[in-house]
């Protein structure tokens, strides 16, 4: 076990998260299979997210599932996250816990090339300010450059559905 792992385990406690940890449920027929998260599964997650975020940068994600022209995804931030820009996927936020302050659109500041057709960068500027919050759903076209900011100890629980669009 990882050292990081470990410390996770020791801070989190199961009654902190309700019991045992559940699954997400998944029908039985391979070939007409759906995926069902409900929020109470959701949130128990984004619990240990949140440590690892603690532990860590202030950020964590869990890829849920993959699918062939989109993922889903649970994200957590205990603080503001870069601005970022994907060529071909949108991102669709459903805010399940926590506010943020979405800024989409203008330029990417300091903008770099961290994998084939994702940027990243310190900020944005020029861009559009939409509040967020629980309840909320936004979504962010592909090749439109955003980002989460977050006010002093404010936390941000998502789950993000990245979509494949295609020109």
């Amino acid at each position: 076990m990882e050292p990081m792992e470990r410390a996770i385990l020791q801070e989190i406690s199961l009654d902190e998260i309700g019991g045992a940890p559940r699954k997400p449920s998944r029908s039985i027929d391979a070939a007409h299979a759906v995926d069902r998260w409900t929020p109470p599964v959701l949130l128990e997650r984004a619990a240990y997210l949140r440590k690892m975020a603690k532990l860590g940068d202030g950020s964590a994600a869990e890829t849920l599932r993959e699918y062939p022209q989109h993922a889903a995804m649970l994200l957590f931030r205990g603080r503001s996250g870069e601005a970022e820009m994907h060529e071909q996927f949108a991102d669709l936020f459903v805010v399940l816990a926590g506010a943020a302050t979405l800024v989409t659109g203008g330029t990417v500041v300091g903008a770099r090339l961290v994998a084939p057709g994702e940027t990243r960068g310190a900020s944005i500027e020029g861009g559009e300010e939409q509040p967020l919050r629980q309840g909320d759903v936004a979504h962010v076209p592909a090749g439109t450059p955003h980002q989460m900011l977050l006010k002093g100890e404010d936390t941000f629980t998502s789950l993000v559905l990245k979509i494949q669009e295609t020109a």
